[in-house]
């Protein structure tokens, strides 16, 4: 008798990042009207429209590469320590950022936390490769998407460290 069904772990890894996306939103949403709409902001910053979306696909695309790797590595067991260990670690941090930046108004911790995300997610990405490379791909845009991040965050933060 199977107890859980052969979709629910797919299903679970690829919705899993998605928890702290939701938790992050509700401080987002209260955030930008009041403090971050009155933020300097660079010419390139994506309008507020774009992030959803796009951290809605990035979180589907590591969740399910997370499941790709737990598959291939036969669930949770010694030779997945390091691979979904960094990979709990990178969406930890990614799930820390909102709170620091949006919530704290630390914008200066909010890139040291994307930054320490971007490593993560990088070396993440690195021990995932060998293991299953469509994962790996599927973590690609991620970093890309980092990269933007932290520089506009850089940007933010460094063009606005006068303003209370």
């Amino acid at each position: 008798m199977e107890v859980v069904p052969a979709w629910a772990p797919a299903v679970g890894f690829t919705l899993l990042p998605h928890a702290g996306g939701l938790f992050g939103s509700k401080i987002t949403k209260k955030e930008i009207p009041a403090w971050y709409e009155s933020l300097q902001k660079p010419s390139w910053c994506p309008p507020n429209w774009v992030f959803a979306p796009v951290w809605g696909t990035l979180y589907t695309s590591m969740g399910y590469g997370s499941y790709l790797v737990w598959k291939e590595l036969g669930g949770f067991n010694e030779k997945s320590v390091v691979p979904l260990g960094l990979y709990a670690g990178q969406l930890a941090l990614n799930w820390a950022w909102t709170p620091i930046f949006f919530g704290a108004h630390k914008m200066g911790w909010g890139l040291v936390t994307l930054l320490l995300t971007t490593g993560t997610a990088t070396a993440t990405t690195a021990s995932w490769y060998n293991i299953n490379k469509t994962a790996a791909y599927l973590m690609v845009p991620y970093l890309a998407w980092l990269t933007m991040a932290s520089a506009l965050n850089y940007r933010i933060w460094n063009d606005n460290r006068n303003k209370k």
